[in-house]
């Protein structure tokens, strides 16, 4: 299964693609949508054409985004709240579940700490996806979103099949 991860953002928007096999996570690619000009609405026009064209090229079955979280500066969080939507629209659009994880989420399940920097995630996803170094920040995040998404998945379908089989017998 491919996952896309979105890290979003109104000037950089960053982007992981993970094939999950198994209990298995491969890299397959990631990068940053680089938005240009000043108006917003232009700027979300690149935002979503830039999905668009990811989604397009890599064909991801699901998309896993982060959850917007209130700065210091509430401008700033309400671009980023767009940039967001607009990411989740081109998703929806190409018939994607979007899934939703928290920073701290994503850190804890990636990294094993719920407050780590940029640094350790960018560590610890070169680590588990086998990267010859670390990649860009903004792409790291969006795999760490991806790999989060997928350590979620594989939670949940283990758990069910717990619930299937009780003293011996199925459930």
């Amino acid at each position: 299964m491919l996952i896309l991860g979105i890290d979003p953002g109104s000037r950089i928007t960053g982007y992981g693609v993970i094939n999950v096999v198994g209990a298995r996570n491969e890299y397959v690619a990631s990068g940053c949508i680089r938005i240009s000009g000043e108006g917003l609405p232009q700027r979300l026009q690149q935002v979503y054409a830039g999905i668009s064209e990811i989604i397009e090229r890599y064909s991801p079955q699901e998309m896993a985004i982060e959850q917007v979280f209130m700065a210091r500066n509430a401008d700033s969080a309400l671009k980023l709240g767009q940039a967001r939507g607009v990411a989740i629209v081109a998703s929806v659009n190409a018939g994607l579940p979007v899934a939703e994880y928290a920073a701290r989420q994503v850190k804890q399940s990636v990294v094993g700490n719920g407050g780590a920097d940029k640094i350790q995630v960018q560590v610890m996803v070169a680590h588990l996806l086998k990267l010859p170094g670390r990649p860009q920040a903004d792409a790291a995040d969006a795999l760490a979103i991806a790999l989060c998404h997928a350590h979620s998945r594989n939670a949940q379908v283990a758990l069910a099949g717990s619930h299937r089989v009780a003293r011996g017998r199925w459930q």
